[in-house]
């Protein structure tokens, strides 16, 4: 447990041991201590400090991530065989890790409605800390059901909305935070709301808008801002791809052929926090 009584260059210190440690769980309550115990009273995070918040929580959720995707795919198999005793106990472990899931994304969500995007004042400390917020409703909406869906999807769209206007106004194409939310806003229009259409376009936007700017762009972001945009051409040529396979099974079925769509899905674009640190 992070001690309340640090100063902040303590926090950050601890929550770069943790870091080294792989104890990402104590990373993120000295990250936490520092934006809540006083230790930066209504002040804007350093981007180091900003990167450790981000770093500490996406391994976090990240590995409560894959575990669901694992559990999930057991329960289909198990379901699948027609194993309902199995099928039951996985069901269990499955809400037990949503239970988790959930527990981490309220917590930096609220974190982020009380003091990260209230004190934001640089339009990159918004962009950064409103894609933040639509990433973790994006996680709600990746399990949940029903109206709890929906509603996590229209949270998503509304903080994706909300950066998108700041980075257009105020960023280049070529930012490697405007890059990360183009990439993210994608996913979600193409994982969450099934709309592959919005997802190319808004990928290859992005990339196109990017690619014009390139040559303005400075030696210190330089890498983060290819790196996303390859991840960008990267979902661009695995979307198209899938699109054309759809179209090939709809076709051979209409011909009477037996042709399957294999979907894939590219785990890296899942993942990019688009925050990343030197």
């Amino acid at each position: 447990m992070a001690a309340a009584t640090l100063g902040r260059d303590q926090y950050v210190y601890m929550a770069k041991l943790s870091e080294q440690a792989e104890r990402y769980e104590e990373m993120v309550q000295f990250m936490e201590q520092l934006v809540t115990g006083g230790a930066t009273p209504s002040s804007e995070l350093t981007v180091e400090e900003r990167n450790l918040l981000s770093v500490a929580y996406k391994n976090v959720i990240g590995s409560l991530r894959a575990a669901w995707r694992i559990v999930s795919s057991i329960e289909q198999k198990e379901e699948s065989r027609k194993n309902e005793e199995h099928a039951t106990l996985v069901k269990g472990y499955r809400s037990k890790v949503e239970t988790e899931l959930s527990s981490v994304c309220e917590g930096i969500l609220k974190l982020l409605d009380s003091h990260l995007i209230p004190s934001a004042a640089a339009s990159e400390s918004k962009v950064f800390y409103l894609k933040m917020k639509g990433d973790y409703h994006r996680y709600m909406a990746e399990f949940k059901s029903g109206d709890e869906r929906k509603v996590a999807a229209e949270d998503t769209m509304g903080a994706y909305k909300a950066a998108q206007d700041i980075a257009a106004a105020d960023m280049a194409p070529t930012h490697p935070i405007r890059l990360g939310l183009a990439l993210n806003f994608s996913v979600f229009y193409y994982e969450i709301l099934n709309s592959s259409d919005k997802a190319c376009n808004m990928a290859k936007q992005a990339f196109e808008e990017a690619i014009a700017e390139l040559d303005t762009l400075g030696e210190e972001s330089y890498k983060d801002s290819t790196l996303i945009m390859q991840l960008l051409r990267d979902n661009l040529t695995l979307w198209t791809s899938d699109m054309q396979l759809f179209l090939t099974g709809i076709l051979g079925k209409s011909n009477g052929n037996n042709t399957s769509n294999s979907h894939k899905t590219n785990p890296i674009a899942h993942n990019y926090s688009g925050n990343k640190r030197n």
